[in-house]
């Protein structure tokens, strides 16, 4: 400490210690209160560019995931999230209700519901949904990519870009 300080070095190192135990049990109280949150498809912003309604809806952003995330996707009949691949990720897709297409690498597997599919990482695949009524299905993808923005490669245009 300077000399003209209002503490020496001895108060302050206290000061600090004191300080540093009462922050860092307000930041695990915050941490923690965190991962006990229920998150709902509403409460989390839609993300609809490559197709659908899809919430991404445990992640490191909302619930401090570290290992992965998990989400839902609502389709209208017709709809389809454009195909991509995640280089780093393995996904579980799930259908909750409606009937899904999904192409692996060009190949379709259809999935009715409360059937569950595995898509490898490096997996080209799109989802389609080929039934009367709306689809929903969950989706958990695992290991995080090192950045958000390298855990998806789109492989055809976003459903707006067709046709511009």
């Amino acid at each position: 400490m300077k000399p003209d300080a209002p503490l020496d070095t001895a108060a302050m190192t206290d000061r600090i210690n004191t300080n540093s135990v009462a922050q860092l049990n307000l930041i695990k109280e915050k941490v923690e209160r965190r991962r006990r949150s229920v998150v709902g498809f509403h409460d989390v912003p839609a993300n609809t560019r490559r197709g659908g309604d899809l919430r991404t809806l445990l992640s490191p952003a909302t619930c401090g995931s570290s290992s992965g995330f998990c989400g839902a996707v609502r389709l209208a009949p017709g709809e389809g999230i454009s195909e991509h691949y995640h280089p780093y990720s393995e996904e579980y897709l799930f259908v909750a209700s409606g009937t899904l297409k999904v192409d692996l690498d060009g190949e379709p597997v259809t999935l009715g519901p409360e059937q569950a599919l595995f898509v490898p990482r490096n997996v080209r695949h799109r989802l389609t949904n080929v039934g009367a009524g709306d689809a929903l299905a969950v989706f958990q993808l695992s290991p995080l990519a090192p950045r958000p923005e390298l855990g998806h490669v789109d492989t055809e245009p976003y459903p707006e870009q067709v046709g511009t």
